[in-house]
């Protein structure tokens, strides 16, 4: 009897495992089945239609900046956009930059966007480059959400920022001028575009602005900075078009020793930016001071001197020693040769010192001081 138990059990558990292995095997091959259907293939409709679209599947090949991941960047149609700007429509243009004309516009789903429009054939370059640019995600950067490529034009499509850039709130415009930027709020400005250069130069491999300036520096509707047309002076080299530009000749922003030192370059442009947002006055204005380290130092030590550096609207606000602070940061973003200039995560590193040492300050103090007397003393100290 146990013997005629065991043999029904040995029977029992060989035709388990034989079921076993049956499962196993249809199961292996339903997996393998659909591996080879999910594997991009000529013939696949996974793959893009579009014959200038990047595949970014070929071990990085099709872009040089192959260690940044997730290339992508959505490929808008003609149609969409035209619909978006209704028909790029003169009461949509809001700007003109580097690119080319810059229109506001809302997307199907509802969103709200800054459309960049220039002439240009299509390119694979192009392609590629906003693959790079749409990968770079930052707070403090204005993120690149797709690109179209038709009719014989060229398009970028951007987060849209209400407030706009921060010249339309520095510059003194006159009596239409309602924005009052205090210091503290200049500075957390400041700290926002600086911490967005950063990510730039800590990316692998390292990414530069080129083109930095005041103009570049928006802010949303809680007046938090992000740097803007990130990438988009190497994307125009690619092309090999300097695009159109509606600035004047001379460029304040541009270091003398530009191509030496690229990431030292930013630093430069970002120390001319800190001289507007102290003095709310366009650099451009006196082309004479940005010859040299030597002139620049001296031109500043007049105009504090004369009382003509710093926003009147900024009196009230800030403390001396805060002012100072900023003033010698500026100054050490400008140095000449471009080697002895901070890198942008100590230029983060003051510049939030600066407003905590500000913060506690004028806690204790009260908010500001009425009068400075930086000249006598800003460059002994």
């Amino acid at each position: 009897m146990a013997a005629s138990f065991a043999a029904i059990a040995g029977a029992a558990a060989a035709a388990a495992a034989l079921t076993l292995s049956i499962l196993l095997t249809f199961l292996l091959r339903f997996l393998m089945s659909q591996f080879r259907h999910s594997s991009p293939n000529k013939d696949s409709e996974t793959v893009s239609s579009d014959p200038s679209a990047v595949d970014t599947r070929r071990g990085g090949a099709a872009s040089p900046h192959h260690a940044v991941p997730q290339l992508g960047g959505r490929q808008f149609r003609m149609e969409e956009l035209e619909q978006a700007t209704m028909q790029f429509n003169e009461s949509s243009l809001i700007g003109c930059g580097t690119f080319g004309l810059v229109f506001k516009g809302m997307l199907r789903d509802g969103t709200v966007v800054a459309i960049k429009r220039r002439e240009g054939l299509p390119r694979q370059e192009f392609v590629e480059e906003v693959a790079y640019m749409s990968a770079i995600e930052h707070r403090n950067l204005v993120t690149l959400i797709g690109y179209c490529q038709e009719r014989g034009c060229q398009m970028l499509v951007f987060e849209y920022l209400p407030n706009s850039s921060i010249c339309n709130h520095l510059y003194d415009t006159g009596k239409d001028s309602t924005t009052k930027l205090e210091f503290k709020q200049r500075l957390s400005i400041a700290i926002g575009a600086a911490k967005g250069l950063c990510h730039l130069h800590g990316l692998q491999p390292q990414s530069v602005h080129s083109n930095f300036k005041t103009s570049n520096v928006l802010v949303d509707e809680n007046f938090i900075a992000k740097v803007a047309d990130a990438g988009l002076s190497k994307l125009l080299e690619k092309i090999e078009d300097a695009g159109s530009s509606c600035s004047n000749s001379f460029n304040a922003f541009r270091d003398p020793e530009f191509g030496v030192h690229e990431d030292m370059s930013d630093v430069y442009s970002f120390g001319v930016f800190l001289l507007e947002l102290i003095s709310a006055k366009e650099a451009a204005y006196n082309r004479e001071a940005f010859q040299h380290n030597g002139s620049i130092y001296q031109w500043v030590q007049d105009c504090l001197n004369l009382d003509q550096l710093i926003d009147q609207r900024l009196i009230g606000s800030f403390t001396a020693e805060g002012m100072r602070d900023l003033i010698k940061l500026m100054l050490k973003c400008m140095r000449f040769p471009g080697i002895e200039r901070p890198r942008m995560e100590n230029v983060v590193m003051e510049l939030d010192q600066i407003l905590e040492n500000e913060m506690t300050r004028t806690t204790v103090m009260g908010e500001g001081t009425a009068t400075v007397t930086l000249g006598s003393w800003l460059f002994t100290n």
